[in-house]
């Protein structure tokens, strides 16, 4: 198999290229977890990946209470189907919490702090109550629990890991959080190896083409408990091999034609985080300008056949967006429509119109 059909499978897989559900909770659950610490930018990952979707649908279905927001998976918050929610935090994140032990230490969090705060916290948001980060940390200060210096939101996730709490609904632009129990009031529940199997399917079926070290970057699992997984669900993949490096992803009903694919991705989005190895998708000598001055901030790219040609931005002018657009070498014509197209799509989403795309 050829990069460029790695590419075109992966884009089909992640639902880029084929909105295959009408609902958020169905896209969510297909990717397992989508990277979600920029609230906006993964809005726009779940809406260009189901179908009819928009802004409104997806801040419904987290308040329906079919998706939520915790961090499951390498410290890092997530979208997750909420149904999923308990055993996938039961499966990731103790690793996390290990691997924040000597943090903590630094921060002065122990046992016992962490069992205070779990007192007043299940205390205060009993009954489906939702409090903003500001009104936990008064909370916790008024207990005489300092908040400061990153101990506040050490304690929050700490919280969300051990499955307590969870994010709400959003206060205005404000993330909230809630008891995870009372958000989801009927979890599924899988011992570990029907867990391991089932993210390993998961994330090959979704993120496939893809390799045993990519699928131990996104989940952070142990080598061995990546490889136990896979050997489980190896009987639903294929694989093939390529510079010797084997790919799993799931069989086609079909076989794909490329087509003309170019999409406006937002940072963070699975299509560069779901892998370790993005040399398919993106040219090394780019790698900087995806990532300015390696500070741990994607920026949102220009995906043209599966390729990321370049970065652009939106500022708002006036209630009309403005687009600017950072190619990595001259486009042609072509591919320059087929790029204002997809700003016209994400300015549709956002119920704006387009005011001008600059070229720079």
């Amino acid at each position: 198999m050829k990069h460029s059909e790695i590419r075109y499978l992966r884009l089909h897989n992640l639902l880029i290229s084929n909105r295959r559900f009408k609902t958020i909770s169905e896209t969510v659950h297909w990717l397992g977890a989508v990277q979600a610490q920029d609230y906006t930018g993964a809005k726009w990952s779940l809406a260009l990946r189901t179908a009819g979707s928009s802004e409104a649908k997806i801040e419904k279905a987290i308040s329906e209470k079919t998706i939520l927001r915790t961090w499951p998976m390498r410290g890092t918050l997530h979208f997750v189907a909420a149904q999923d929610a308990h055993w996938m935090l039961s499966l990731l994140a103790p690793r996390i919490i290990a691997g924040a032990a000597g943090r903590h230490r630094q921060l002065e969090l122990n046992e016992k702090v962490f069992d205070q705060s779990f007192e007043l916290l299940t205390s205060a948001l009993q009954g489906g109550k939702q409090l903003t980060r500001a009104e936990i940390y008064a909370l916790l200060e008024n207990a005489g629990i300092a908040t400061s210096g990153q101990r506040g939101i050490h304690i929050i996730g700490y919280l969300a890991m051990k499955k307590v709490l969870c994010h709400g609904t959003h206060s205005e632009k404000q993330p909230t959080y809630a008891l995870l129990d009372e958000w989801v009031e009927n979890p599924r529940k899988l011992d570990e190896t029907e867990s391991l199997a089932e993210i390993s399917l998961c994330y090959f079926t979704s993120h496939g083409p893809a390799s045993l070290n990519d699928f131990v970057w996104w989940t952070g699992l142990k080598i061995s408990d990546a490889r136990k997984g896979l050997n489980e669900v190896t009987s639903k993949l294929d694989s093939f091999d390529l510079a010797g490096t084997t790919y799993w992803y799931s069989p086609m009903d079909s076989d794909l034609s490329p087509g003309n694919n170019t999409f406006l991705l937002p940072g963070f989005d699975e299509y560069m985080l779901g892998y370790t190895d993005r040399s398919i998708i993106l040219d090394k000598s780019h790698a900087e300008k995806i990532v300015p001055g390696n500070n741990g901030m994607f920026m949102p790219t220009i995906v043209i056949d599966g390729k990321v040609e370049g970065t652009w931005k939106k500022a708002v002018k006036k209630d009309k967006l403005q687009i600017d657009m950072y190619p990595f070498g001259k486009l042609t014509q072509i591919k320059k429509r087929r790029v204002e197209k997809q700003a016209e799509l994400f300015a549709q989403y956002s119920g704006k119109a387009v005011s001008q795309v600059n070229w720079l």
